[in-house]
């Protein structure tokens, strides 16, 4: 049950009752201070901020009836900004109304997981369009539509209005936007090709993607559909340029999913290429969808950049 809050908040104080009892601490916790988010609430913790009968708690324990919880030093909504960085570059490709397409360099993280961290491509956005802190409903991840791994460069849609993000965000809850990728693989690739493979979080690093080999078994908040498609643009003596499509988004789904066709991206270390490089070479080249105001296809592209090497 969320419970109302002075603005300004030092201390937090809840005795545990019969309904709230069974539930996760941290999920108690989320619910009854939903400004907070996961790294946030971690934070608190590993500080041994979050007392349960008073004694530091993990945040997976379970509520009994008569807990007694007490969070110190909890953060008042407005401690929890996004913070403007202008000295980051921001590259727009196109604007309108409604859409921004940004070009994100490799290297700089889409968005930071707290909000003491402001070297991200969403501290440069709202730096210089600050109207944007407010679009959509995470104040760590404004306005923009979808997110690249930190050493993928390329194109990324953001919205402008609120309007426009829920259209757009419905959108690709449905699979309707395609986003196309440029990726430098080893091997010669000669066919095109397609998998259609769930992934999931692999066990040992949960940083880490894997095909699921027996979805069925799994919880569906721990299988994702996903489906890619590649077609051979470039091939040379042992490493192929491929042009990669996805409708779904699945975290490292293209990365995950090459790799488990026996063709990693070079550079992709995480994923079983045996060459270390400063990045690995996957390029988000173009997306098509339908424009939030006007109903017409929208597409949209991002050249490769210029440091992408010379096919071999």
């Amino acid at each position: 049950m969320a419970c109302r809050l002075p603005s300004v908040i030092a201390r937090a104080q809840h005795t545990i009752t019969i309904a709230q009892a069974g539930n996760r601490l941290d999920r108690f916790l989320l619910a009854a201070y939903p400004w907070l988010n996961r790294a946030t609430l971690a934070d608190l913790f590993t500080a041994g901020h979050v007392l349960l009968n008073q004694r530091s708690a993990a945040k997976g324990v379970r509520l009994a009836a008569g807990d007694t919880l007490l969070v110190r030093d909890l953060p008042e909504p407005s401690d929890l900004r996004l913070q403007p960085n202008p000295e980051l570059p921001l590259v727009v490709l196109y604007e309108d109304d409604h859409v921004l397409t940004l070009d994100k360099p490799a290297g700089l993280p889409t968005h930071p997981l707290r909000f003491s961290e402001t070297n991200t491509l969403a501290n440069a956005l709202i730096a210089r369009f600050p109207g944007l802190a407010h679009v959509g409903p995470d104040r760590l991840f404004p306005a923009i539509l979808h997110r690249l791994d930190t050493q993928t460069s390329g194109l990324l849609l953001a919205a402008k209005t609120p309007a426009a993000y829920a259209n757009l965000r419905a959108q690709f809850r449905r699979c309707a936007v395609e986003k196309e990728y440029t990726a430098l693989v080893h091997g010669r690739v000669s066919q095109p090709g397609r998998l259609d493979a769930p992934l999931t979080h692999q066990t040992r690093t949960p940083c880490k993607m894997t095909v699921a080999r027996n979805p069925a078994k799994l919880a569906k908040n721990n299988c994702f559909p996903a489906v890619t498609s590649w077609t051979p643009r470039q091939v040379g003596h042992d490493r192929t340029l491929l042009a990669v499509t996805i409708l779904t988004g699945v975290t490292h789904q293209i990365r995950c999913h090459l790799a488990h066709a026996g063709h990693p991206i070079v550079g992709d270390t995480l994923y079983g290429s045996p060459t270390p490089a400063p990045r690995h070479w996957l390029h988000a080249t173009g997306l098509r969808c339908t424009h939030p105001a006007t109903g017409l296809p929208l597409a949209l592209s991002s050249p490769l950049p210029p440091d992408w090497p010379a096919l071999s």
